[in-house]
């Protein structure tokens, strides 16, 4: 389910209402335990969080004209969905993320690579995604791209 926008804001007014209040305030939470270096706005078509070229002019490496992408979210068909790219590269991260995750929500995880499927709106454990964000700093980010995911 894409949804066409410009701006962050445009993105949340053209959500149904039942998503609106659970994906602003996911938005919210990255937002408001994001590391400095990040800059938000929209990235694939979805809200992003991004590492931009003032801070890494290398660009993504699929698309330099694209700044490093970190964090998204998206309401799609039948979840909101947390893309976090720091899940899929640091196996570290990951594991205390699984770990934790069963002490913040009473769903099972469903999870991807490095999405994580909310089904249940009223059931998002926003205090665990606020600790995901604070992870991961804009420079390390950087470093386990370059090490991880970047093709020479």
């Amino acid at each position: 389910m894409t949804i066409e926008a410009k701006t962050v804001e445009e993105y949340l007014s053209k959500l149904p209402e039942e998503r609106k209040k659970a994906v602003t305030k996911l938005r919210d939470t990255v937002k408001e335990n994001l590391p400095d270096g990040f800059e938000e706005g929209i990235s694939y078509s979805m809200i992003g969080f991004y590492v931009p070229h003032s801070v890494y002019p290398n660009g993504y490496h699929c698309n330099p004209k694209l700044p490093l992408p970190f964090i998204n979210i998206a309401s799609q068909k039948n979840y909101v969905a947390l893309y976090h790219s720091g899940l899929y590269a640091d196996k570290q991260v990951l594991d205390w993320f699984v770990t934790e995750y069963c002490k913040y929500a009473k769903t099972k995880l469903d999870m991807g690579k490095s999405c994580i499927r909310f089904k249940k709106m009223d059931q998002i454990p926003y205090r665990l995604i606020g600790e995901l964000a604070q992870k991961m700093s804009a420079k390390d980010w950087i470093n386990i791209y370059e090490k991880n995911l970047k093709r020479k």
